[in-house]
């Protein structure tokens, strides 16, 4: 990876804090701009900060502000910014919940160092980081399933063959090189697809384009997942 990847954590617990920064400084890839004590902490410090951060990995439950506040005010404040949600509660309801409101990645606070590495750099490479489990639940309809997002008559030929082409392998996790050379495309043909799937869709993020796709059944993903 050519650039480090800019990090900021935010948990109240110090010994958590501290022990996530000793871990991630080790990774030479990764660059830890500071630490917030709380939602609000980490708001006051984005908002001061020269320079922002490429992921944040947040924990839900702060006080003042907790980490399902801050997120959807980095969402709406900072939409350049990825945020990953920390938990000690790996449930539907916080899931369904914190992708709802723009977290691309979801981490269980008692996962393995190795595990929060990888879900940064797939975040910071692909946009967002789904596991097995997290896509099953977008797959069930947990995300809004009151939330009629499409007109009855939807059609999917609104996509181009080639924009579906592109979008399965965006939700099977393929970065941009990767997809370019299964279709045997340039990167940058990518992007434009990419940015056509955005615009056709509404989506704010790759995050939020791969919940729609899979929500409205426009890809399969039965073979991969």
């Amino acid at each position: 990876m050519s650039n480090q990847i800019k990090i900021v954590l935010a948990d109240d617990e110090l010994l958590f804090r501290q022990g996530l920064r000793a871990i991630l400084s080790r990774e030479k890839d990764f660059d830890i701009l500071f630490d917030a004590t709380d939602g609000q902490d980490l708001m006051d410090q984005l908002r001061e900060s020269e320079v922002l951060p490429d992921v944040i990995l947040t924990d839900l439950k702060m006080p003042e502000l907790n980490g399902v506040e801050a997120t959807k005010l980095i969402h709406k404040e900072f939409p350049d910014i990825k945020t990953i949600a920390l938990t000690s509660y790996f449930s539907k309801p916080f899931i369904v919940n914190m992708i709802s409101i723009g977290a691309v990645a979801y981490l269980a606070k008692n996962s393995t160092p190795k595990l929060m590495v990888t879900t940064i750099k797939e975040v910071y490479e692909k946009g967002f980081y789904y596991d097995t489990q997290v896509l099953k639940f977008i797959q069930e309809g947990l995300l809004n399933p009151s939330e009629k997002k499409l007109k009855s008559n939807f059609d999917t030929t609104y996509f181009t063959k080639r924009e579906k082409e592109v979008l399965e392998l965006i939700c099977k996790q393929h970065t941009t090189n990767e997809i370019a050379d299964a279709l045997f495309i340039s990167p940058r043909t990518v992007e434009g697809h990419r940015n056509n799937l955005l615009l056709k869709t509404e989506s704010k993020n790759i995050a939020g384009l791969v919940v729609y796709a899979i929500q409205h059944k426009i890809v399969d993903l039965d073979s991969k997942f």
